[in-house]
Order: C-alpha cells, then structure tokens, then sequence
C-alpha cells in the first residue's frame, strides 16, 4: 500500500537528535529524505553512543537510532559549488529541516528567504532550542538545558531528590515529535493550495506544551507545582507501589476503580474508611492509604498483581526495566522494532524502533538501515545532472 507521505521529499539538515527524530518520524511515513551531511566528519551523532567501536566508524548507536531510511550526501555549504547542489536539490524538495542556531543558514546564504525563491511551495522548518525570536534566540540548547529552564526538572523526582533530569532527552525528542506534526500539517495545506511555509519550532516552547495539566494547575488553580515521585497528583491511589517482589504502578483514579482494587487485595474496609472514602480525602491521606495498600500488596509479586488487578478492571502494570520492555509480548505482537541483517559500515545485525502507531493505508517503517557518512553521494548528484567529471570536480574543490 502506498504510505502517507509517499512521494515526498525532506532534505534533512539536522544534527544530533531533534532535528533528526522528526525527519526520521517522516522516513517511517515513507517520504524520501536526503540528509544533507557535513563533508569527513557528519552528524555529530554518528560519534554517539554506548559502543566505541561504532563511533570510530561514524556509525554510533546514538545515530544507529533515527536515521534508518534516510540517504546520506556530503556537501559543504561554505562552498560556492555546495550551495548550488542545495539549489538544485531545493527545486525538487518539498520540505528542508534544519537546526542550527537562528541566523546561521542565512550567514551561509542558504536561508528560508532565498530557497523561497527557488522553490516556492517549500516547507521550512528551523528547530532550535528557543525559536527565533526572543532574548535567548542565540542562546545554545541542549536537552538538559531545556529541561531545566522548561520546570520539567522542578518537579521530576521526589521532594527530597528533585530537581532530576528525565532519563532520557525528552526535549529533544518533543521538539522533533512537534516540529513532525507542523510539517506534516504544512504538507496538507501545500498539497491543497502550494503555498509553502517557514515553521519556527522552539524547544522550550514544546517542552511547555507537553506540560498541559501542571501549566494550568498553577495558571488556572492557583496551585503551584510540586515534585512529587512515583505519586500522581491527580489522583490517589496512583504511582508506584512496593509489592512482595517489584513495583506495581496502579492507577485507580475513579471511585469504582478504587473499590475494585480494595476488594481484590482483600481490603474492601478501605472503601468506608473515612479517611479514604471520597477523590479528595483519599490525596490528602494518600500516605496513610499507601502504607494500607503495601501491606495488602506484600502477599504477591508484581507481576502476579499486575494479573490479578487488571482482570479485576484496576490499571496497573509492573515497572520495567529497558531490556523487559522490548522482550514484553505486547510490543513484539505490535512489531514495534525493524531488523537489518549485517548492516554495511558495522557488519553487524540491528534492530530500530519504528513509530508509535499503526496505519491501515500503509504502517510506517522504513526499507533501508541507517546509512554511512556519504553513502549516496555519487548517486544523488547524478540524478541532479552531473556528469561523472562534475562530480570529480565536486570532490576536488571539497564540495562534496
């Protein structure tokens, strides 16, 4: 079946993880994406991750991860000759990422204003960590960075260990989630009326969104947010909770769901409790209602509650680690991860996440592993009209 964006061609000139992400969440839809490297040294993730031995390569787990399906070209865009590829290139585009600091394409000459020009219909999207206006607009940004000054920090972690940064870069990967959605919506409007359209995706200002119920609680309730562990605010009995052998995450926010998981741990007393009998008493005793829940819990493993509350209509699921994530029979019935066999550049098999969500017109995934630096060069350039010589010629000024 034809995928979503089949036909669609990004030029991705993204480094690290953000940028990456989302032209990687495109490839997995089926566009084509041309990323658009640094001449010798590449996407600094290629230099990223937990095996050394890839990143001597310029193929690091980190980069391994969101570049599957995208081709490789070199092009060094302080060259004249450089930016005439991208010229070329940008004619037959229908989309460019980027996610220098703002201002720096147009330093190069490459800016949104000028590619217009070439191609009108072209979908521009700038990723940065805090948009393109603003006084922090030349401000660098890492994910710990935004995640810091987003107030993700100020409440990760308990009251006596927060502020803690999110285990992963969770920033970063909002930031390329977002920036794929402006994209995409863009594309619809491009393919309804061809306009094309310069998005400003800012970080920090993703990172805020994705912050809904804890902005609006301080906007709209008044209260202030508060680092508060493995509990939920929302709700009580919610978090994490000891059992005889692991934690059980429960989350028994309605009342009907907080009287099925005291019947099943043979607590149903909890339900007439005063202190536990309504939503609001329940989170302002949610100590006291824990230490009765732990107890109760001590009798069983996690694994054995998570059965028995979830046949009894209770949310609740163990706390897994990493590696029993991606070994659970849910996500491999789902098909999240691909697999290559003896990838070129690591002569090795991998396997990558795919998206999180499934089309009936076509699921997304990709065709082809990660690709090494430059892998495509020859063959892009050819199909932009160089001869062989040109091509020669490229390489000899270090354009390519």
């Amino acid at each position: 079946m034809t995928k979503a964006l089949d036909g669609i061609r990004v030029l991705d000139l993204t480094n690290v993880l953000a940028g990456p992400f989302c032209a990687y969440q495109l490839a997995l839809l089926g566009a084509e994406v041309i990323k658009v490297e640094v001449p010798e040294s590449g996407d600094l993730a290629r230099q990223l991750g937990a095996d050394p031995e890839l990143n001597k390569r310029k193929m690091g787990a980190s980069f391994l991860a969101q570049n599957g399906g995208k081709q490789s070209l070199t092009l060094n865009l302080k060259k004249a000759e450089g930016k005439e590829v991208l010229f070329r290139l940008v004619k037959s585009a229908d989309v460019l990422i980027e996610n220098f600091r703002p201002g720096v394409m147009n330093r190069l000459g490459v800016g949104y204003d000028v590619l217009k020009e070439i191609n009108p219909r072209l979908v521009y999207c700038a990723i940065s960590g805090f948009g393109q206006e603003g006084p922090m607009k030349f401000a660098p940004a890492y994910d710990q960075i935004v995640q810091g000054l987003s107030g993700v920090m100020s409440i990760t972690g308990s009251e006596e260990t927060a502020p803690l940064r999110v285990g992963y870069p969770v920033a970063d990967t909002i930031g390329g989630i977002t920036a794929a959605f402006a994209v995409s919506s863009a594309l619809v409007r491009q393919a309804r009326t061809g306009e094309g359209e310069f998005i400003d995706v800012s970080m920090l200002d993703s990172t805020v969104v994705t912050m809904g119920w804890v902005v609006s609680n301080f906007l709209i309730a008044g209260k202030t947010p508060r680092p508060m562990g493995n509990e939920n605010f929302t709700a009580a009995p919610s978090g994490a909770f000891r059992t005889g052998n692991g934690l059980l995450n429960i989350a028994a926010n309605k009342q009907e769901q907080f009287a099925a998981l005291a019947e099943a741990i043979g607590r149903a007393d909890l339900v007439s409790d005063a202190r536990f009998a309504e939503r609001e008493t329940r989170k302002v005793n949610r100590k006291a209602l824990t230490v009765e829940i732990e107890a109760a819990l001590a009798a069983k493993s996690a694994g054995e509650w998570e059965a028995l509350l979830s046949k009894a209509g209770v949310p609740a699921g163990r706390v897994l680690s990493v590696s029993e994530v991606l070994d659970h029979p849910q996500i491999l019935e789902r098909q999240l991860l691909t697999h290559f066999d003896n990838v070129p550049g690591i002569d090795r098999s991998i396997d990558v996440v795919r998206a999180g969500f499934k089309m009936r017109g076509g699921n997304p995934d990709i065709d082809t592993p990660p690709p090494q630096l430059g892998e495509h060069t020859d063959q892009i350039l050819a199909s932009l009209g160089y001869s062989a010589a040109d091509i020669q010629t490229l390489r000899s000024t270090e354009a390519v």
